[in-house]
């Protein structure tokens, strides 16, 4: 079932920011998550806020229908534009996520997205995200999104290969994600990313290899890979505790990211994030980089976060308390909190060391600069980078991201 939500201070009903959230706005990028927690089935691997018809039943009553949600979430939209006040930024980047956003009706998604249009304009260049399920897509849903304002969608792929997306319980067909980018292709989508996961069990390296050529193949612009997380209250980690799957293994985690990046790089693909490779700068995911630099977002929708100005907050988790909220006119916030300086430091260097870019060195403290000077020894950060003030992960770092970055903050 979803993860619990963090503690935090009460959101007031009508949802204000403190006055100070958004001074400097305008120096600051703005974007949208629109969250959409319905799914068909529930993956076995699966925490995020998201929620089966059958999970639904008898609790939540009509509030909680996909038939009615795009409604519900526009007037989340239009509830921000009033705390937004007079904020002048057009919106940057919107992602529709989930979930399994392309449940509702093509048209539903374009109307969510054109209430962001009125109620704030987008920016001319703006990226307009969705995720999707490849088996709840055809060529005339993908036209209707296109012909609606949006010009990138994700496909989650996982796999190439049968007997993983089984153990993952994985719905759609080898070779449907493959035939979607052509399908978006055609209907004129811009950017075109998918979504792959190493390290299942019972995966081998030439099943990654098989899923790598095959997504390459297709022809994207881009691809995100993760290592599969096993989370504690999923159905795989009762699968794991009970001996019916292997455990997952961080040397084969290891050893699967450098087949990926070598593959990707090989195909002309560059990372410019550890989890995430692109053709080009304009094939990077601009939205995900707003969260990454500590830019400000509107997450809308049961169970999303948002970030203004170093306040950070989340909703009701359930759709039939977020929907019960709105109705009330009451702001769907459960919490908040206002980040420090020192949080904000902090998650500088926790975000921005995993990028291209790296993190600036002024950044560190005493500790954290001895400690980029051992890792620097250790191969883990490269030297020009580092010459230049900034700390930059090698290939091997990023295979040690997590341990770096803890060093690094002390």
């Amino acid at each position: 079932m979803p993860s619990a939500l963090p503690d935090g201070d009460p959101v007031p009903d009508d949802g204000a920011l403190p006055a100070q959230a958004l001074a400097g706005a305008a120096d600051r990028p703005l974007g949208f998550y629109l969250h959409v927690p319905y799914c068909a089935t529930r993956c076995g691997y699966c925490d995020f806020n998201t929620y089966t018809a059958t999970e639904l039943r008898g609790t939540g009553g009509v509030l909680a229908s996909r038939d009615n949600y795009a409604d519900t979430l526009i007037d989340e939209v239009r509830l921000a534009r009033k705390v937004l006040g007079d904020d002048p930024r057009p919106v940057r980047t919107v992602f529709v996520g989930g979930g399994t956003p392309t449940l509702l009706a093509a048209g539903d998604l374009v109307r969510m997205l054109a209430a962001i249009r009125d109620e704030f304009g987008l920016a001319p260049d703006a990226e307009i995200t969705t995720e999707a399920n490849p088996e709840s897509v055809d060529p005339a849903y993908l036209a209707t999104l296109r012909a609606g304002g949006f010009n990138r969608v994700s496909f989650g792929m996982q796999s190439a290969k049968q007997h993983v997306l089984k153990v993952l319980d994985r719905t759609h067909t080898p070779g449907r994600p493959e035939a979607c980018v052509s399908e978006a292709r055609a209907a004129g989508f811009d950017h075109v990313n998918l979504d792959l996961i190493y390290g299942t069990p019972g995966e081998t390296d030439d099943d990654w290899r098989a899923s790598l050529d095959a997504a390459l193949g297709a022809g994207p612009d881009h691809v995100s890979a993760y290592a599969l997380i096993v989370e504690e209250g999923t159905q795989l980690a009762r699968r794991i505790r009970r001996g019916e799957v292997p455990m997952t293994d961080d040397d084969v985690h290891a050893d699967r990211y450098l087949i990926a990046d070598e593959v990707m790089s090989v195909a002309g693909f560059d990372w410019y994030e550890v989890s995430n490779w692109a053709t080009s700068e304009s094939g990077r995911c601009l939205h995900n980089e707003l969260y990454w630099r500590g830019a400000d977002w509107w997450g809308a929708g049961p169970g999303a976060h948002s970030h203004v100005g170093g306040v950070r907050w989340w909703n009701v988790k359930h759709p039939g308390a977020y929907a019960g909220a709105l109705a009330a006119g009451r702001s769907p916030g459960a919490g908040r909190e206002i980040l420090t300086d020192e949080d904000r430091r902090v998650e500088r260097i926790l975000l921005e060391l995993r990028l291209r870019e790296g993190a600036p060195l002024d950044l560190l403290h005493e500790d954290g600069l001895k400690a980029s000077r051992r890792a620097l020894t250790d191969g883990l950060l490269q030297q020009r980078p580092y010459d230049e003030g900034r700390a930059v992960l090698t290939l091997r770092g990023r295979l040690l991201a997590d341990a770096v970055v803890r060093d690094l903050v002390d």
